[in-house]
Order: C-alpha cells, then structure tokens, then sequence
C-alpha cells in the first residue's frame, strides 16, 4: 500500500513562476459529486461457476417465505445504496429517491432471494435511477455532440485560418483505417437485485457468453452486439455465490456505423485491449507495472503507462494516445506515522500526523485503487468491532485476515467502502485507522517526450497486435485497424508580438518567447513610487532581508522605480508575531508589506495574507529566506520582486496592442478547495482599462466541486460600473476566456452562463446599444500534442503555432495554440472552443488575439499558456480558496494582490 506522490510544489499550467513567493501552488483536481457511504465494509464477491439453465427462459420463482438473512441482506443493499442517491446532481432524482424510500418500508414482499410484485417494480425503478447516475460519466463524448457552430452565421463556411508561416506538423493521433460499416444493436441490462459493482456486472454477464455471443461490448449498463437477439426482451439468471441474480436483456435502439455511441463502444473495447495487454488499471488510465522504474534514494516508484481515445474530429475517427506516468512514494501511511512519533514518548504527534495525511492520496496495491484521506478516527483501534450484511459482528483485524489482507510488513489496508488501517502486527504498538469518505484521484506526472511519444506506436503495433494473439483476435472481430504513423497536418507559426514598456518597443523572442531582459533594462510602463513600506523578518533571517533590502536598491533605478528605506521590523516565527507587529505598525500610508518567511509553513502563508487581504488590506509579498541564499540569483529574484511590488501597488510593467476599441476582457476559473472540504472560489478578473493593464477582481463562494458560476450577473455589473468610472463610458466588446470547464459541462455552460452574462449587459445598456458579447472556452488538460520534425527528430512547435484543421472539430469553432516554449519534455498546446460571438471574429482574429494576450500575464516576463485574464482568475481563485477562504476586502479590487 503505497503513498500517493504528489506533483511539484512549483508546478503550474501556465508556464514557471516567480520563486519570490512560497511553493505552495499545488493544484488540484476537480471533484464531482458526493462521496459514497464509507461505512459499508461487505468485500467484493467471488463468482461461482455457471450452472447449467437454460437462458431463455423466464423464470418464476415458486413463492414461499424468505429466510431472515435473505430480507436482511436485501434491506441492507437498500440501505447502502441511500448515500449514493443522497448524493444525485438535481433535485428531480432526489425527490424521486425520497419517494422510493418511504414507499420501500410499506410495500415489501419477498420470494426466493428478491422481492415480487410490488417490490419488484421499486427495485426496477431504483435501477433506473442507478443508470441515471451512471450515464453522468463519460462527459466527454456528451461535450463533442453539442453543436455550438450552428449559431454561428459568420465562421458557417470555414473556421480555418490564413495568417501565418506554414509549417508542417505531426501529432499523436492515428486514424481509424477499418471500422464497423455495418448496423449494430444495444441493448439495456438490469440486474435484480442491484449490483454496483462493475467488474461483477460484467462477469455475472459473461455467465451467458454462449448467448450473447463473443464479439460484444459492455460498459456496466449497456450491451452492443453486431447481431440481433431472437427476442426484443430477454431474462436470465446468474449465480453471484449462493445468491440468484436475474437479468433482463431489453433492446434499446440501433446504431449506425456513424453513431457518436458507438465511438464510446469503441474506447471502451480499446481499453478492454490495454487490459490484455497486461497494462494496470489505475483510475482512468492503465500503467504498465512490470516496466517500473524505482528510485530508491528518493522512495520513489514511476510506473509508465498511456492515455487513450477515440473520437471524430474534422476529416477522421483518430486514436489519440499519449504516454502518462504514476508517480508513487514507496513508504506506507505506517512509515509516515512511525516516522512522526516523539522518541521520548514513543507517542504520535496527533496535530503533525494529520497535516501530513489528511488530503494526501493513497494507493492500495490489492486493487490498485487510489483514495484520498478527509478525516482520521483517533479513537476506534484494528481490534474494533463492526456488523457484516448477515449481522454478524467482527473486528477489523480478523476481517481482513479472513479475506487475506494481512501481510508480514506494516501496511494500509482498506476494505470495498474505503475504510483504510494503518496497523502494525505487534500487539504492544498502538494502532489507528483512518476513515475516508470516498473520493478516489488519480495524481499524475508527466514525463512525456518526442520519443516517448514514438514509444505509444511501437508499443500499440508490436506488443498488442504482432504479438498479442487475443488483442490482434479482438481487433479483428469489430474490423478495427489504425494506422500506426503519426498523422501529419498543416499549421501555422503567428508572427512574434510587438511589446510596448516606457519608451522603448521590442518583439518577444521567437523561439524562447521571453523578454526578461529587456524587462530589467529599461523603465517599466507605468511606475509607483515605493515611499511608505515595511519589511517584516524572522530574527535569524535578518541577513537575508538585508541582502535583499541592498539588491533593490541596485535594480529598481533601472526600471524607474524611486525607493526610499523600508521600516525594518524583527518578528518571531509565528502567526500571531506577524499580525502583532503589522496592527502596530501598518497605516493608511502604508503601501507595501514584504514579509520575509524563514519556511515554507502553510499556515504561517495562509495566515499573513488573511490578515493583509480581509482585516487590514494592504498589497503584500512573500518571499521565502532560502531563495535569497544564492548571490548569483539574487539580483534575478530583486528584479522580479520589485516588478511584482509595482504591480501590486497598481503599476504595470508592459503592454501589446489588442487590435480592439473599447473591449472588455474577462478570465474566469475555479477553484476547488477539496482537501479541507469547503466552498468552491470562481474567479472573476476583468480588464477596466483599453491597455488591458489594470484589472477589477470579485470572488464568488459556491457549493464544493461546483463548476458553472452561478453570480456572474452581479460581477459584471460591477466590472462595467469601474470600467465607466475609468473611461467615462461603457465598452462596445465583452470578450470572456472560460478555464476550468469539466468535460461534460459544455452545454450547461451555453445553457447558464452564457445568459447570466446576457442578463446583465440587457440590464446595464440601453436598448438597441449594440454591445457584443464573445465567449470562449480554455481548456489546459488536454492530451493532444504537436511535433515539428528537425534532422530526422521530433521537437516542439515554436510558439505561436496555430493548429485549426484535422483534430478541430466540425460542429465547434475551435483551435490550438502553442503560446509557450519549454525547455524540458514535450510542449502542451492549449485548446480554444468559441462557442458564442456576435462581435464576429474571423478565425485569423481572434486567433491573433488569444496569442497577444497570452502575453500580458505581469509574474513573468514571458509568453504563458493561457491568456492573461484566465490566468489572473485562476491566481485570485487558488489564493481565495487555498489561503484567504473569505471575501478579499473590496479596496483591493482593482489591484493585481494576488500576484
């Protein structure tokens, strides 16, 4: 039982950041829905062999009175399943799942291991809301049947662009050569009674491989054949250890060959490959564990493994496939607990042991299912006792030792319902166990590269059709073939953009796109004085804050800063010194706190800033004593707090022109705080200047994992009222950039965003303004990536590079940008979805201008991967969500604090 690795503290989706500030950006994914109920510690069943019935059959069972234990164990799985339907997106399959409980206690009669008449109608209708749920997945395939380019009149003919140098591409699709040309069938299956279980669904269904036939596909709910059943409606009975399980074959509809369900089928058989392949599944993806790579210095472990999916793009099904890495920390929750015992007392640091735990993720090698920790139960012990579905009471240790669980080294353990403990087998030592409400994360790593990308073919072709017999029969039966070359298409290479600082007009680097030094060697665009501020330091990093005191004397003359001398203030390492010292000290003249941090301590951070951002709002920077330890980056790091300071004071450092007249810019992500469960922050920045260099922010508390914005409306006024109060009139051009959308959310987001900002500008502007509205949506985590081919290798697109033909999609407005250049590893393009504009953009437009705004984000002298206002909202988010957990005060809504 492994503990879950963690991604780099210093790691973000949109290019390096400042080292000034402390590494405490780690992102994390999203999470949907509610946990499932983690009190139920029933293990998955085993499967008896079939007996021999015939299938067709309908079967009625001979009525008589039930034993205890069956209607006991039949209420239970009632029971069980209460916390899933709890935790239903809408309030429509709520109120039907209350219906059916109160309906459930008057209603039921038993025969033979399920229910009859009227319980059998429930248990049907439970079902169907158990399919409801399960259909909520795969939001992806739901996100490319929504077709956002029919409204659309101006780019109705093409969405392809024409500025640009050509240039050649590959990218890591395959196309589908071969494929179904034929009419297949689906079918619903039911089971009575339910079973959550996928992998038990599955093979109480292989029970009956001999009727359905062997060329099928199941997705846990659903069956596709190539042939047609006899009947229309058929059931059958399967044997789920000395439990009788009914199910009901019912045809659903036809596929066409070009259906977009049956491209679900498809990913779903491909994954069904990567599993004879011997490939592990973890997550949503599978990893190949017999090629792991250990790291024993560091306790480390990276299993390689793939990302894959077939989908319809503008003139193909392609296969995309790319190389995905697990990264796994070879210690055990033990180890870790073990290891933060006092060595006088021999006892656990309770406070320390839950900071190190709580959130993290844990990976449990039995099942290869990863968990992460919300809570720990200090009080029940391995020894504890609790009831199993026939009522029987056991304790934990001998549970697991029955099931096989309990091995000859200290380990985490963790039963079906995610219940994990930490035990020791030596009775003297306490032992705990750690209760997790269930929500299971995959973290990843990358580590893919030109090459890697070579190996995704090689691996594809050679191990799973040359000699893989099973895979090469599988392929066969459904005509699948792929072409196993890189697809090749055309893009095109944006010219470099012009950046404007003082006086002085240069172009970005084209290959690096970094303007660093320029930036240090000239007056910055717009420059504040520095007369009133403090420095507030730890005593034993006096040396450093004077290291970096002198530093700034050195480079703010260059860039046109005018500093006078801090007011120095010694602290201790605590929360409470700090605050002390800036109630003291801090004034209404004050314009800029610089706190120098002897650690990386989060709640030291977290503290500091919510003091300065909610109680006493001044702009502020932290940095870090070690980075100043190093002389020869020193200046490097000045010049970047200085620059930072001068933004936060309401400065700027540069500009690119826009192209566009009295435009709005808007950037809107979220961020969910789910490692200590609270709401949901979505960021809202907007620009309220035409030189895009002043930014309004507001926040917004949702509902925890929350997606779509529900508040824009009331954002937007306020956005538009500081924007005329700079500019004595409102803009002509609202442009939104959208981060953070979850797959699936396509449609909700044109359904519910999209009018929430309508609503507003119809409230705010007269009749017949004119105002225009564009709305685009950013998405970062995707897995396509582009290669240009240089003497006989692959390597990265520069940036600029546009991609908006052959992997865009025919019923989106969509297309790619590589913006940033990296140094190490395989570039990450950013994918762009226009799926509202009545301002019109032609695709060369706004194309162009995505990329120029791509270079307005003031914490780094370079090109980022997203366009500054995104970027600047996924900042505020993650500070709000991460740190502050309130409201910023609104004097700090104009200012970029969250740099």
């Amino acid at each position: 039982m492994l503990f879950q690795g963690l991604s780099p503290p210093g790691s973000s989706p949109s290019g390096p950041q400042c080292p000034a500030e402390p590494g405490l950006e780690l992102e994390a994914e999203p999470v949907v829905g509610s946990p499932p109920n983690p009190r139920h510690l029933e293990p998955q069943r085993h499967l008896e062999p079939q007996r021999h019935l015939e299938p067709q059959r309908h079967l009625e069972p001979q009525r008589r009175q039930p034993s205890k234990p069956a209607e006991f164990h039949l209420a239970r799985g009632h029971c069980n399943r209460k916390a899933k339907w709890l935790s239903l997106h809408n309030e429509e399959d709520r109120e039907e799942h209350l219906g059916l409980q109160v309906t459930m206690g008057k209603e039921r009669v038993m025969v033979e291991g399920y229910p009859y008449a009227k319980e059998l109608q429930l248990a049907t209708r439970l079902q169907a809301t158990s399919l409801k749920e399960r259909k909520r997945f795969g939001g992806i395939f739901r996100d490319h049947v929504v077709d956002t380019r029919q409204y659309l009149e101006h780019v109705r003919e093409s969405t392809t662009g024409t500025l640009g140098r050509p240039v050649k591409l590959f990218t890591n699709h395959f196309r589908v050569t071969s494929r179904p040309q034929q009419v297949t069938y689906k079918y619903n299956i039911d089971y009575l009674p339910d079973i959550e279980d996928g992998k038990v669904r599955s093979e109480l269904l292989l029970q009956h491989k001999a009727f359905i036939g062997e060329c099928h596909i199941f997705d846990g709910s659903s069956l596709l054949l190539p042939h047609k059943l006899l009947l229309p409606k058929t059931e059958l009975v399967s044997l789920l250890k000395n439990q009788v399980v009914k199910l009901t074959i019912e045809f659903i509809s036809e596929l066409s060959p070009n259906s977009p369900d049956c491209l679900r089928y498809y990913n779903i058989l491909f994954r069904r490959i990567l599993k004879q392949m011997n490939l592990k599944q973890v997550g949503r993806n599978y990893y190949n564990k017999q090629e792991a790579t250990e790291f024993f210095d560091h306790k480390l472990v990276i299993w390689p493994g793939y990302v894959t999916s077939i989908l319809e793009y503008e003139t193909s099904i392609t296969l995309c496939a790319d190389v995905n890495h697990k990264l796994l920390r070879m210690q055990t929750a033990y180890d870790l607990i073990t290891g933060l015992r006092d060595p006088q007392t021999k006892k656990e640091d309770v406070e320390q042991v839950s900071k190190e735990l709580i959130g993290s993720i844990v990976f449990t090698l039995y099942n290869n299912k990863t968990y992460r920790v919300d809570a720990i139960n200090w009080e029940d012990n391995p020894r504890t006792k609790f009831k199993k579905s026939g009522g029987a009471e056991i304790t934990f240790v001998d549970y697991y030792r029955e099931h096989g669980r309990i091995y000859d080294r200290p380990s985490l353990y963790v039963g079906e319902e995610r219940h994990f403990i930490v035990q020791e087998l030596q009775p003297r030592d306490r032992s705990f166990w750690i209760d997790v409400l269930a929500n299971a994360f995959s973290c990843r790593k990358s580590f893919d590269d030109a090459g890697g990308m070579f190996g995704i073919a090689v691996v594809l072709q050679l191990q799973g059709v040359t000699r893989n017999r099973e895979v090469q029969r599988e392929l066969q039966l459904w005509d699948l073939k792929f072409d196993t070359n890189f697809m090749s298409l055309s893009g095109r290479i944006l010219k470099e953009v012009r950046i404007f600082q003082g006086r002085r007009a240069f172009d970005s680097h084209p290959q690096f796109a970094d303007w660093s030094r320029e930036t240090r060697s000239g007056p910055l665009l717009n420059v504040k004085s520095l007369d009133h501020w403090l420095i507030l330091y730890p005593t034993r990093n006096y040396g450093a804050a004077s290291s970096l005191v002198q530093s700034l004397r050195k480079v703010t003359p260059t860039m046109g800063i005018a500093m006078r001398e801090a007011k120095m203030l010694e602290v201790s390492d605590t929360v409470q010194s700090y605050t002390t010292v800036l109630e003291n000290h801090v004034s209404s003249k004050t314009q800029m706190v610089l706190c120098v941090l002897s650690s990386e301590k989060k709640d030291l951070y977290d503290g500091i800033k919510q003091y300065l951002c909610v109680n006493c709002p001044t702009p502020s920077q932290c940095v870090v004593a070690r980075t100043l330890d190093k002389p020869q980056t020193l200046m490097t790091i000045a010049t970047k707090i200085a620059q930072q300071m001068n933004c936060k004071m309401g400065g700027a450092l540069w500009k690119v022109e826009t192209g566009l007249q009295n435009a709005m810019f808007i950037g809107i992500d979220c961020f969910h705080d789910i490692v200590n469960r609270r709401k949901s922050i979505a960021g809202f920045v907007s620009s309220i200047n035409q030189e895009l260099t002043q930014w309004f922010s507001q926040c917004i508390f949702q509902e925890s994992g929350q997606e779509l914005v529900n508040g824009l409306k009331t954002c937007l006024e306020a956005a538009l009222k500081l924007w005329c109060k700079h500019n004595q009139f409102l803009p002509q051009a609202i442009i939104v950039y959208r981060d953070g959308v979850g797959d699936g959310q396509l449609q909700a987001l044109m359904d519910h965003e999209v009018p929430q900002i309508e609503s507003s500008l119809r409230s705010v502007y007269p009749k017949d303004s004119g105002v225009k509205l564009t709305f685009i949506v950013v998405k970062k985590r995707i897995n396509t990536r582009f290669f240009v081919e240089s003497q006989g290798r692959l390597q990265n697109p520069l940036p600029g590079t546009v991609i908006d033909v052959e992997v865009t999609k025919r019923q989106w407005y969509d297309f790619f940008i590589v913006s940033q250049s990296v140094k190490d590893g395989t570039v990450t393009p950013t994918h762009y979805n226009v799926i509202h504009d009545t301002v019109c953009f032609t695709p060369d437009r706004i194309q162009y201008l995505t990329y120029r705004l791509c270079h307005m984000y003031y914490n780094l002298p370079g090109v980022i991967r997203v366009p500054a206002p995104c970027h600047y909202a996924h900042k505020l988010a993650y500070l709000v969500g991460q740190s502050i957990h309130q409201e910023p005060h609104h004097s700090l809504a104009s200012r970029l604090f969250y740099l």
